[in-house]
């Protein structure tokens, strides 16, 4: 069986290695900023402990969060001393990056509202434009989402790409999430975005209003 080789000339199953390794280390970040936060504190010797282990785990350092993460934990601590203030700051900055501690109300926020969308808000063009949705939408189906696009003359896409145009992100969470709280769609997402290509991260309810 020949090796398949990725864009950059190396075997993909070292490719697909390492993005499991960097996977289990993001799920660890996860769990120990829940646990830092479930006291509703941060203190100075749990953000230290932040920064050390994402300084002991460079390999996850341009994902999402830590790619957002360190270097503000690292500003705080430039210091020596965690104020009142950044305390807060960080306090908050944690539990979006988690995706919220508490579960949404009725009526209340939803799970997408903490994701790393595009602000401020942009109006959305359809003709030749491609949307990918992730996640589950209170307005119907995906197959449903694809027609909206379809009939407006938009093209649906099953995938990230350097040339899509819209992620659209589901106001229900669903197990297709990465990380309980970020897909594997919307990291790659974020991470084309960070690098310059102009891709729109948006939320079911502003792409649902776009469609009257």
């Amino acid at each position: 069986m020949p090796n398949l080789l990725d864009q950059d000339g190396q075997p993909l199953i070292r490719a697909y290695r390492a993005e499991a390794v960097t996977n289990r280390r993001i799920d660890e970040l996860i769990g120990i900023i829940k646990g830092v936060t479930a006291d509703g504190e941060v203190s100075h010797g749990e953000a230290e402990y932040l920064l050390q282990w994402m300084e002991s785990n460079r390999d996850v350092a341009s994902a999402w969060p830590a790619n957002v993460l360190y270097p503000r934990i690292a500003e705080a601590l430039s210091d020596g001393v965690l104020d009142l203030h950044e305390q807060g700051e960080l306090l908050g900055m944690l539990i979006q990056a988690v995706g919220g501690n508490k579960a949404p109300q009725s009526g209340g926020s939803s799970d997408s509202t903490t994701l790393p969308l595009t602000r401020p808000y942009p109006d959305l063009s359809f003709v030749d434009r491609s949307f990918c949705f992730t996640g589950k939408f209170y307005s119907g189906t995906r197959d449903w989402c694809h027609k909206q696009v379809a009939t407006r003359g938009g093209l649906p896409a099953d995938g990230i790409t350097k040339k899509l145009h819209y992620l659209v992100i589901g106001e229900i969470g669903s197990r297709d999430w990465l990380h309980s709280t970020y897909g594997t769609k919307i990291q790659k997402a974020v991470d084309y975005a960070a690098s310059g290509v102009p891709l729109v991260i948006v939320s079911e309810e502003h792409w649902a209003a776009q469609l009257s």
